[in-house]
This record gives C-alpha cells, sequence and structure tokens, in this order.
C-alpha cells in the first residue's frame, strides 16, 4: 500500500545558508478504476480511501446514486505483469439488476491532480444528471459568521498538511458549523470524491443538510459533484469559475468564494445566507 507520504533529499537555501536536509512530501500514485471489471478512469490521487474514493467518483459520474447498487469494491490482485497487487487498482462490481452505463472512449476519462475530469467529449457530457437534486426541505440557512469560522475549522483538522503543506482538503459541515467529515488528498476533486463516497456507504446520500468546504478554488467539477450528491451549500477560499456559477445558478446550488476571514463574495443561491443587512449597490 503506497505511503500518504514520503520523504526525499532536498537542498535548503536560507539566507544564504545552504543546508542539506530530508523533506516529507505528500504522496502521489495513479488509481485506476474499474466497473465490473472494465477500466473506466485513471486518477492521480494520494493513497488512502481508495474505495470511497472510487464509490463517490462513481456517483458524480450519474453511474450510482446509493450504497445498495454496489455489490463490493476490491483492489484487483495481480494487477502487474509479474502478479504484484499495486494497490492502485480498484473494481467496483455493481449489485445485481443494476444497470451498466456503456463504457465508451467518451466516458472513459483520464484525470490528473489539478484539473479534474478532463478528457469529456464535451461540455453537456459533464452536465449529469443528478438523482439528488438540491433541495430545501427542510431548507438550510446560515450566517457570513459561520461561513467565516469553518476555514479556520478546515485547517485545524488537516492533519497532513502540517507535515507537508501539499494537500487539498474537503470538509463536510452541518448547518451549525460542526465538522462532520473531512478528506485530504493532493487533488482537490479526490477529496471531494472521497467524501462523497464515505457518505454513500455510509447511506447518508442525499448531503441535503450539508455545507460543502474546499480548500482551493471553486473549479466547475466541484460544483458538479455537490450538486450530484445533493449539497445545497458549497464554499470555497479562493475564486470559482464562470461555468462553476452557471451551474450553481441552475441547479440551485449556493456557491461562495473567496471565503477568507469575514470577507466573502456569493455568486449564486443567496436564499440561503441570512444577511442582517439589504445588499446595496456599489
Amino acid at each position: 500500500m503506497g505511503r500518504v507520504t514520503e520523504r526525499r533529499r532536498t537542498i535548503r537555501i536560507r539566507d544564504g545558508v545552504v543546508t542539506t536536509r530530508p523533506d516529507t512530501l505528500v504522496a502521489e500514485e495513479p488509481l485506476e478504476i474499474r466497473l465490473n471489471g472494465k477500466p473506466l478512469a485513471i486518477t492521480m490521487r494520494t493513497p488512502g480511501d481508495d474505495f470511497a474514493l472510487a464509490a463517490g467518483f462513481l456517483v458524480s459520474e450519474g453511474v450510482i446514486g446509493e450504497g445498495s447498487e454496489v455489490q463490493s469494491i476490491v483492489y484487483c490482485a495481480g494487477a502487474t505483469s509479474d502478479g504484484v497487487n499495486t494497490y492502485n487498482v480498484v473494481d467496483v462490481k455493481l449489485a445485481p439488476g443494476v444497470v451498466v452505463p456503456d463504457i465508451t472512449l467518451e466516458r472513459n476519462v483520464y484525470t490528473t491532480s489539478s484539473c479534474g475530469l478532463c478528457g469529456k467529449a464535451s461540455l453537456d457530457a459533464v452536465r449529469t444528471t443528478t438523482r439528488h437534486p438540491v433541495a430545501d426541505t427542510p431548507p438550510v440557512r446560515v450566517t457570513p459568521e459561520l461561513l467565516a469560522a469553518l476555514p479556520r475549522r478546515l485547517r485545524e483538522a488537516q492533519r497532513v498538511f502540517d507535515r507537508t503543506g501539499g494537500l487539498h482538503a474537503a470538509a463536510l459541515f452541518s448547518p451549525e458549523g460542526e465538522l462532520v467529515d473531512i478528506r485530504e488528498d493532493v487533488g482537490r476533486h479526490n477529496a471531494v470524491d472521497k467524501l462523497v463516497g464515505r457518505a454513500l456507504t455510509d447511506g447518508r446520500l442525499p448531503l441535503a443538510r450539508s455545507i460543502l468546504l474546499v480548500s482551493g478554488r471553486a473549479s466547475f467539477e466541484l460544483a458538479q459533484k455537490a450538486v450530484m450528491a445533493g449539497i445545497p451549500v458549497l464554499a470555497a477560499v479562493s475564486a470559482p469559475s464562470s461555468l462553476a456559477v452557471d451551474l450553481a445558478a441552475e441547479s440551485g446550488l449556493t456557491l461562495v468564494g473567496f471565503l477568507r476571514g469575514a470577507s466573502m463574495n456569493v455568486y449564486a443561491g443567496d436564499h440561503r445566507v441570512a444577511l442582517d443587512a439589504p445588499v446595496g449597490r456599489s
């Protein structure tokens, strides 16, 4: 099993003083996801929570929507020509009766730690119809003060980041601001998939009473993953993309960006943000 971190020799230069020392780096290894024995995708990820990552990826792709649709998730033995199990190949077997989608070149994607679901044949192929529409039953209402406190709570819970400084994190919070779950990965989309996959196996989908906070930017892929899991609020410490804002507006997702201290921008779904003062114009 690959480790979450690895040590590498580095030359350190500080104020003109040169020394050598080992540095702790986040591990990055490929994970091939197979569906009923057929290759579906390869993603670069930090080893760990691989089964949750595979399950969350399938939720994001619209292949599954609840835990009962998965019969088993296993590492593939003999993943290499010499029969060695690398723990870098996962096979998801769907339950009997679950329709297996057509795995074509359009769906067979290669994802990297930086770009998420790249290689899609078209934008329409990414706009998968969710089984868990974003709903307000009952409605989630959050205050700016509650949102402002979440990045600090996320940072305090990041264990591996403290050692490497090279991991993204995604966390689920309750409407009251309580930390429900957190996952770290070299890829921000992988961290979200691990959260969603864990929720699937625990029988917690849809995540209709959750706030999703991501440590980086809010890309279209992350907005899509939130929508596919039925999450009503997505917040990011950095900027959203234009497509992420469009998807949020179309799907009813509340999208908050540049969440830094008491400052933030609400790009869509402002009806879930409880504001004490009326919105002015500048």
